[in-house]
């Protein structure tokens, strides 16, 4: 089985767990910090992919937001770059906008990519150099030319003040739970970009990543530097993601 169609299986599976506990009073546990929730669904959807994925390639390493982390992965060519459930918060309300996020990174570089949203019925997938697709259908980012005006895909915290010490951008917001799906609604063209200034978790952006830029958009950290997978903090700085036209005008501004 090759890599992409590994991760749509697993991903399937996923979904099958997590829909069982939806809108069921799952199980909750603060993680402290600012960690956030995570559910029964979570850890239940965690064990299955481990179990499955880590069974399908034993060299593989592992680097998931509800496994503890292991330096081993470091040493590792290739590694999964997994969240179970990407929105939990959304999960626990009861809204849809959650996802299943899936990745394989070689050498710091995504080379497969699922993200499946189980409640709208939405697979989008991506192989490095084999483009990005929406339930099999070739997907691409937006054409919009022109940042100012721009619909973009944020919390409210981003569109803080001290952000922009050259003055705000004329954007328009909206906002979904799942930045892995916030990176899959770029990618096919729905919103203009999406942008997160905070240090950003591998695991919520690996996946959308490799879909953005395989449908022909741009996705780098806040600074424009491309962004590089299984470090050793497992995150980055921000992600950045739209059309390539409108890219240096999102970051441009920034601190």
């Amino acid at each position: 089985m090759n890599e992409l169609a590994l991760l749509t299986k697993a991903a399937r599976a996923a979904g099958d767990i997590a829909t069982s506990y939806f809108q069921k009073n799952p199980k909750v546990w603060d993680k402290g910090g600012t960690a956030g929730p995570v559910t029964e669904a979570d850890l239940e959807v965690d064990r299955m992919l481990s179990s499955d994925l880590r069974a399908a390639r034993p060299s593989y390493g592992w680097l998931s937001e509800e496994t503890e982390d292991s330096a081993d992965r470091l040493s590792q060519e290739d590694v999964f770059i997994i969240d179970p459930i990407d929105g939990t918060r959304a999960f626990i309300e009861g809204a849809p906008h959650w996802a299943h996020s899936l990745a394989i990174a070689k050498l710091g570089r995504i080379q497969a990519a699922a993200v499946y949203m189980p409640m709208l019925d939405l697979m989008f997938t991506a192989t490095l150099g084999g483009g990005a697709y929406l339930n099999d259908l070739p997907i691409t980012v937006s054409a919009r030319r022109e940042t100012s005006g721009a619909n973009i895909l944020s919390s409210k915290a981003n569109f803080r003040e001290e952000f922009w010490p050259g003055g705000f951008p004329d954007l328009k917001r909206g906002f979904r739970s799942s930045l892995a799906y916030r990176l899959c609604l770029v990618a096919n063209g729905e919103f203009d970009g999406m942008l997160t200034l905070r240090p950003t978790w591998e695991w919520d952006v690996a996946a959308g990543c490799l879909i953005v830029s395989e449908a022909g958009g741009l996705a780098t950290d806040r600074t424009g530097a491309g962004a590089v997978f299984n470090s050793a903090g497992g995150q980055l700085n921000g992600i950045v993601a739209s059309n390539s036209d409108i890219h240096f005008g999102l970051i441009g501004g920034l601190t």
